[in-house]
């Protein structure tokens, strides 16, 4: 797949070698989607850093004066927020990804990575992609915490499909199994996890069971 930035042969010498290295940090059937680099006029007392998305992360690559260089990744499943502001020829890219991994959604830990300076049109395909992938772990996510309040709810049914257990949840004092259940249901509608109509149709089901 072709990446942002023009031919790879028009690219600066460095950038190119920051390229070839990002490609041999690749796993096996891992692909670069898109990069981007920071302007010169922004990197005056460094090399340039180049960050980069493939179909599974995002990569930062910072080449060392002397030789080496610094990388870090980002998991898609990991990335919780991307902002980009963009100025007329550089972008400022900002991204918000959850320390813990995998799909856990009780984590409230984050951590916060800006990368300024970038050129502008890459900067923007980066963008892109991050909120792409963004949106597909949000959805998992969803369905996940979806899942497990459903569990706890008792069985609900939505749309004609059983969720979660048959076994009763812990009751609050003096509350019934009926009013348990659609308590939760409500919960789960002020979460946006379902509908109203799907709400409705959970407590018309748990009212028609009395």
């Amino acid at each position: 797949m072709s990446v942002p930035g023009g031919a790879d042969g028009s690219a600066e010498a460095g950038i190119q070698q920051s390229l070839a290295t990002l490609r041999g940090l690749l796993t096996v059937d891992e692909t670069l989607e898109a990069w981007a680099v920071q302007h010169r006029l922004f990197a005056l007392t460094h090399r340039r850093m180049v960050i980069a998305a493939t179909s599974g992360r995002f990569i930062t690559l910072t080449r060392h004066l002397l030789g080496g260089y610094d990388s870090a990744d980002i998991r898609w499943q990991d990335l919780r927020e991307t902002r980009i502001s963009a100025g007329m020829l550089a972008a400022d890219l900002t991204l918000v990804a959850q320390s813990s991994s995998d799909l856990n959604i009780s984590s409230e830990v984050n951590r916060v990575l800006t990368f300024t300076g970038l050129r502008k049109d890459q900067a923007q395909s980066i963008y892109r992609i991050c909120q792409q992938h963004d949106q597909v772990w949000r959805e998992k996510r969803r369905v996940r915490e979806l899942e497990e309040l459903r569990a706890k709810s008792g069985g609900l049914q939505v749309g004609g499909a059983a969720y979660g257990v048959a076994t009763p949840g812990v009751a609050t004092p003096g509350e019934s199994e009926p009013a348990r259940r659609i308590r939760q249901a409500r919960e789960m509608l002020e979460a946006k996890l379902i509908s109203d109509a799907e709400f409705e149709s959970i407590k018309a089901k748990i009212i028609a069971g009395l």
